[in-house]
């Protein structure tokens, strides 16, 4: 080592100089920690983004299907009505058949 120790008054060692070479070799060590460090997190948040971004992608389809299910629901009941409305309004209306009707449902 060459750290060179001074005994003070107070009893304590104090640190005179250090060897540049070993300064140099302590500062790389840290940068290299630092590095794999920062390394190490990133591929962690990547890990979670990319598990996030599934989700969204598995919700945004669940949520698609959702939608058109609903509009082909909706279609089919307006159908039912429409058909039902041209049936009474012949029945009791003793209109002809070709009555046009003015949806229901815009």
């Amino acid at each position: 080592m060459a750290i060179v120790l001074k005994k003070s008054s107070n009893g304590y060692s104090k640190m005179e100089k250090e060897d540049p070479e070993e300064k140099n070799h302590r500062r790389a060590q840290f940068l290299i920690y630092k590095v794999m460090e920062q390394a190490e997190s990133r591929k962690r948040t990547s890990y979670l983004r990319l598990r996030i971004k599934k989700l969204k992608v598995k919700i945004g389809k669940r949520l698609t299907k959702l939608r058109k299910s609903l509009n082909t629901a909706r279609i089919n009941v307006y159908r039912q009505v429409s058909t039902q409305l041209k049936t009474c309004k012949r029945l009791f209306g003793g209109t002809s058949a070709q009555t046009t009707l003015v949806p229901i449902f815009a």
